[in-house]
């Protein structure tokens, strides 16, 4: 048994002639972890204590009555500490974690990397010194969070990067790439959209917006109500803000067939180098609209309309910065008078 022990733990040794105190490490997945057994002066493993450094204990952590158990019912202290690995192997797999420890070289990069980055952009940072939070700001002043998870081979292995955005974060990585670098990415990556969360905000602040409750950075999608029981949902497209966007009216039936078939007949209409805000006023007659809960702005009554032929001119560009839905105020009127009528 004793050569066993010592073949397959050759870290693990006996510290006295009578071998009833056995102590070192033992390795499961390529770790080493610090162990210590007290036998009972007759060897008998039922009365064993076992002492475990913080990592093991950790590991160990919910197995503690299986550890228990294989005290009592292994034959010797070879078949204990095979069985002890095979649980230690679960608890690596239940812990990733856990499952290699970087080099020292690890935080001196790290440290190296954060002092040139400024440590007034990191946010957070986690015991294990694998995950961290970095804060970055858009040319709108609007704040948003890069959250980096580093591997232990850092910076040889790329990290895994996200980011509350509407699109893919697609960031390069080299071995010499450092976390200056993908926070600089980063940014520019908040520059090629913020025209798109420029179209939201604005939407955002000037409608009732019935969904999402709570709107994130990443969602392209608000459901806004323009009248009792009747809303429309836009989806944004975040590579093209100002172009047409898919709508699509809900409400009753009888309502919300004539606002679609007046959607469809004027999407011709549309002006993509103005904001979504900027629909020009004959793209639908909204019923309903006057009744809005909303605080609307009227666009300035020197703004004249897109007739419904198509002809006439549109709002200029500068001047563009009235409501999506808001400008069709004037043709809603039109509607609940023939209704009315």
């Amino acid at each position: 048994m004793e050569n066993s022990l010592v073949k397959d733990n050759p870290l693990f040794l006996p510290l006295n002639k009578d071998k009833t105190v056995y102590d070192g490490f033992i390795t499961v997945q390529d770790r080493d972890l610090r162990m210590r057994i007290v036998l009972p002066p007759d060897r008998q493993l039922k009365r064993a204590k076992l002492h475990c450094c913080w990592q093991l204990r950790h590991l160990l952590r919910g197995y503690e009555h299986i550890v228990k158990q294989r005290l009592q019912q292994s034959a010797d202290l070879v078949s204990f500490i095979l069985e002890l690995k095979t649980v230690l192997e679960v608890g690596l797999k239940s812990h990733p974690e856990c499952r290699s420890i970087p080099p020292p070289q690890y935080y001196s990069q790290l440290i190296s990397e954060m002092e040139t980055l400024g440590w007034d952009k990191l946010l957070f940072i986690d015991t294990q010194f694998r995950t961290l939070r970095l804060k970055a700001e858009d040319s709108s002043a609007r704040q948003h969070i890069l959250t980096i998870k580093l591997k232990s081979k850092h910076p040889a292995e790329a990290p895994e990067c996200s980011a509350d955005l509407p699109v893919p974060l697609a960031l390069t990585w080299t071995a010499q790439s450092t976390l200056e670098q993908i926070h600089s990415q980063f940014l520019l990556c908040l520059q090629s959209l913020a025209e798109f969360w420029d179209v939201l905000d604005e939407i955002d602040t000037k409608t009732w917006i019935l969904e999402p409750e709570k709107p994130s950075r990443s969602d392209t999608m608000r459901r806004i109500a323009i009248g009792n029981n009747v809303s429309i949902k836009v989806e944004v497209d975040p590579r093209h803000p100002k172009m047409l966007p898919e709508c699509c009216l809900l409400g009753a039936e009888h309502v919300v067939t004539p606002l679609r078939n007046k959607l469809n007949a004027n999407m011709h209409l549309w002006i993509s180098m103005l904001s979504v805000a900027s629909v020009t006023p004959i793209v639908l007659k909204l019923l309903s609209l006057i009744r809005c809960v909303m605080t609307l702005t009227v666009a300035s009554p020197s703004t004249r309309p897109v007739s419904m032929s198509g002809c006439g001119r549109s709002p200029p560009a500068d001047r563009a910065s009235a409501l999506f839905l808001e400008s069709v105020l004037t043709a809603a009127r039109y509607v609940c008078t023939s209704q009315c009528d």
